[in-house]
């Protein structure tokens, strides 16, 4: 018998979902600033360039960041909420031993 995730029951869920949503707004944010800076950065050393560039390095970071956010962020839930462990991870005995 599989034991029950923690996230089947729905005041778990939600409060889990709430607390996701809650780090992409913030890493949201982050991901903003990070992307102004470098394109202030990059304006200063590099001066004027095509904008295409601009758009490449802000579209290249942004992306990055979220993406990476977003896939720690749901390791976080999973690990948080106690899914990980619900998991049967025991393998068949093998006749090689």
């Amino acid at each position: 018998m599989v034991p029950k995730s923690p996230l089947e029951d729905p005041q778990s869920a939600a409060h889990a979902w709430a607390r996701y949503r809650r780090l992409m707004r913030f890493m949201f944010g982050v991901t903003v600033g990070v992307v102004a800076i470098a394109l202030a950065l990059l304006y200063k050393t590099e001066g004027s360039v095509s904008v295409h560039f601009y758009i490449a390095v802000a579209l290249g970071i942004g992306f990055s960041m979220l993406l990476m956010s977003a896939l720690m962020g749901l390791v976080f839930l999973s690990n948080g909420t106690g899914h990980d462990a619900s998991v049967d991870n025991r393998l068949p005995k093998s006749d090689e031993d």
